[in-house]
Parts: C-alpha cells; structure tokens; sequence
C-alpha cells in the first residue's frame, strides 16, 4: 500500500550499506515512523536532499514488514537558518530526539508535527528567544503526550493563590503546602505556562516575559520534563554545553 504524507525528518542514519538512508520521520497520519532509503547518498540520487534531518518533505512511502520504504521525497522546507549556528542546531536536534520519544506512532501526529515546524521557523528566523521555543516545546509536547500539568489551584489544598511548581506532581502549589522539591514560580511565569499549555496551538509561542521570567520558564519547564519522562537526553546536554 502507497501512502504520502507530509513529514519531518527527526533523525537520520547513513551507516547503512553503501548508499542506502535509514531515516526517523515525524509524520502527520502516521505518527513517529521508520522508514529506508535506497540510494539516498549518491549524488545523483532524488531523495538525498529531502531525507536529511531536519528537512520537511512529502514522502511517498511504501509499507514493508517492519519499516516503510520511501519511494519518493520533495522537499518542501529545509530551514537553512537553523543550521548557520551551532546552539540553533543543537536546540533543534535537541526538539527532534524529544518528538522521538513523546509523539506518538502508527497514529496521527498533527499537533506535534505543526508545533515542530513552528519552533523550526522561529529558530531559522530568529524572531523569538530561543529559551522561550524550548519551553514551548517541551510544556507543549508533554501536554500532547498526556502529561498536562494542572496550573489552575493547589494541588494539595484549592488555593486560588500559588506561588511554586512541583515538577513530578505536575501541580502548582500555594506556600502553605509547598515541598522540598517544588520551584518557585512567578505570577508571570504562571501565566506563560498556562499559555503554552491551554492556548490555541496557532498561538502557544505568542507571549514575552522579561529575561528572568524566560530564565524561570525555561528552568521549570525541563525540570517538569525530565521529570515526567524519567531520562535524560544527550542533545539536551550538549545544547547546555554551548551555554
């Protein structure tokens, strides 16, 4: 069975035969998929310029026993501005490895694959801070995965008022009945998070904060996400390692 589809691609590997591509895509009606291509590596070959990573492609694609097989691939954006610095690309593989493991596979993947391309955009452009489209990523693909923090009360006792955010309840929490282990939370960052999580996916990048508030969001929102999925990733520290 053919199907084509609109993908982006997470990761890639080239240690495969003499010329053959072995790629990871994130899909909109598939999901998360593996998938070869043959030839991809020699100069001549169609295919080679939209399988590499980070290139969003229309894949044509057949299904084999345990992988599909492309059989066609046009690029339709390779955001070139994302690769002309190094903390930019790392972000950016940094968001593939996180769509790997959180969107889901053999299902439809639209908001993921629409919030990738969207934090790709404002990387290559440069037209948001990069500690903002981090955040955004990841409050936003571990919401999409099932792990929406609740931001509204106190997880312990309904207090309207809240001050701290416990990383492995995925609560905020009012001072009385705060722990050793929850982070302290401005009213600003409160309301970015609750942006992120509850807006419109078309509006989730659509705020400001003044520098230390993206400190604060960017702080809490990976501690929330290492939390949540309990491992760590080596994109993650190679991006701190630019810092």
């Amino acid at each position: 069975m053919k199907l084509t589809t609109d993908a982006l691609i997470i990761r890639e590997n080239n240690n495969i035969g003499e010329a053959d591509r072995f790629v990871t895509a994130l899909t909109r009606e598939c999901g998360v998929i593996q998938a070869s291509v043959r030839g991809a590596r020699r100069v001549k070959n169609p295919n080679g310029s939209a399988t590499q990573l980070l290139c969003y492609s229309r894949l044509s694609l057949f299904r084999g026993r345990d992988k599909y097989i492309v059989d066609d691939a046009e690029p339709l954006e390779v955001f070139f501005g994302v690769r002309g610095q190094l903390e930019t690309l790392s972000l950016a593989q940094y968001f593939c490895e996180l769509a790997g493991v959180l969107c889901p596979r053999e299902e439809p993947a639209e908001d993921g694959l629409r919030l990738l391309l969207g934090a790709l955009h404002y990387l290559s452009k440069g037209t948001r801070p990069l500690s903002l489209v981090k955040a955004v990523v990841e409050l936003r693909l571990l919401c999409a995965a099932g792990y929406t923090p609740d931001l509204t009360v106190c997880g312990a006792c309904g207090a309207e008022e809240v001050s701290f955010f416990s990383p492995v309840r995925g609560v905020v929490l009012c001072g009385n009945c705060r722990d050793a282990a929850a982070l302290p939370l401005s009213a600003g960052v409160l309301a970015a998070m609750r942006h992120i999580a509850y807006a419109p996916l078309e509006k989730c990048f659509a705020f400001s904060l003044s520098d230390e508030g993206l400190a604060q969001l960017a702080y809490v929102c990976e501690r929330f996400l290492l939390a949540q999925v309990d491992r760590g990733f080596k994109t993650l520290d190679f991006y701190h390692s630019l810092q």
